[in-house]
C-alpha cells in the first residue's frame, strides 16, 4: 500500500536570483551612462585640430568678514546666484572658492548654496600645500 506523500511548498530561488541580477545589471547600466536615456544619437564631425574645451572657471573669495567677491566686485549671495546663472554654461562652469584661513564655515556654506542655487554643480575649494605632513 502506496501513502501519500505530503509535499511542503517551496519557493524556488534560482528564478528570483536571475530577476535580481538582471535587475542589479540594468540599474548599474543606467548608473553609468551606458544607457543614453534621452536625445537622438549623432555622429559629430571630426577634425585633426580638434581641442578639449575647459570649462569656464570662476574664482569666488571669501574674506575674514563674509564678504564675497567676484573678480573684484564684492558681491551678495542673491548678486552672486544671478551672475552665475547668467552665464552661458553654467552647467560646465567650475566654480573655485578661494576662503580666507579664519572666514567662518556659514560663509562658505553661503557660498556654496548661491552656487548650487544657480546650478553649478563643479565647486572647489582653493587650498595652499602645508608645510609639514599631517601627522
Amino acid at each position: 500500500m502506496k501513502y501519500l506523500e505530503v509535499r511542503r511548498a517551496r519557493i524556488e530561488i534560482i528564478p528570483m536570483i536571475d530577476i535580481m541580477f538582471f535587475l542589479l545589471v540594468f540599474f548599474i547600466m543606467i548608473t553609468l551612462h551606458m544607457i543614453p536615456n534621452a536625445g537622438l544619437r549623432t555622429q559629430l564631425p571630426s577634425s585633426s585640430s580638434t581641442q578639449a574645451l575647459p570649462p569656464a572657471k570662476v574664482l569666488v573669495t571669501l574674506s575674514t568678514d563674509g564678504s564675497v567677491s567676484v573678480d573684484g566686485k564684492t558681491l551678495s549671495p542673491a548678486q552672486l546666484t544671478a551672475m552665475l546663472a547668467a552665464r552661458p554654461d553654467v552647467a560646465h562652469t567650475a566654480v573655485t572658492i578661494a576662503g580666507a584661513k579664519q572666514a567662518r564655515i556659514q560663509g562658505l556654506v553661503t557660498v556654496m548654496d548661491a552656487c548650487r542655487a544657480a546650478g553649478v554643480s563643479q565647486i572647489a575649494l582653493a587650498a595652499q600645500p602645508a608645510q609639514t605632513p599631517l601627522q
